[in-house]
């Protein structure tokens, strides 16, 4: 019997080959950093352990903004993983306004996990634009927020703590706009 926790591994080489000449949007950060904050705020300030959440916080972006496809993580993750992963995967070709209305609804209908996952997602984005314009701060605060608002509705009890964590986050972001 192998290893459980060696999705988390499979997931972090694949996500950072995935990644490898992404840079975040300071242009100088490696994309990976992200995936890889993501996985730890799930882990460590969210306190889930679960080997597929871990995988699947890794994996989050690699649909949307690398050449993998849903049927790259079902081979090599499962369908469970690549459930989440999709969950969190917005339909590039749409257009803006359709395609986040899309992805709200689809958020809203995701399992709980997913939907951790997320937020865990939002978490990060608010702890890394502080190098932002006040303008692209309010953007991530207000685009966090229309997302959470779509998510709230059926977080168990479980994982309501997260719910209050992001906004915490959040709270704090809107503090430095103001001051």
């Amino acid at each position: 019997m192998s290893d459980p926790n060696d999705i988390i591994f499979q997931a972090a080489s694949f996500a950072a080959r995935a990644h490898k000449s992404q840079l975040r949007k300071d242009n100088q950060t490696p994309y990976i950093a992200h995936p890889f904050r993501v996985c730890l705020v799930v882990r460590h300030i969210f306190g889930f352990e679960d080997p597929k959440m871990l995988a699947a916080a890794i994996l989050h972006d690699t649909i949307e903004d690398t050449t993998t496809d849903f049927d790259d993580i079902i081979e090599r993750f499962g369908p469970v993983v690549a459930k989440w992963v999709a969950a969190l995967t917005k339909d590039m070709r749409l257009e803006h306004d359709i395609r986040e209305e899309e992805y709200a609804k689809g958020l809203a209908a995701a399992d709980w996990q997913a939907k951790v996952l997320k937020l865990a997602d939002v978490y990060d984005n608010a702890g890394d634009c502080k190098s932002f314009t006040v303008n692209g701060r309010r953007n991530t605060v207000k685009k966090s927020r229309f997302y959470l608002d779509a998510m709230r509705a059926g977080i168990p009890a479980e994982a309501q703590h997260v719910v209050k964590l992001v906004e915490g986050r959040l709270a704090e972001l809107e503090a430095g706009l103001t001051s």
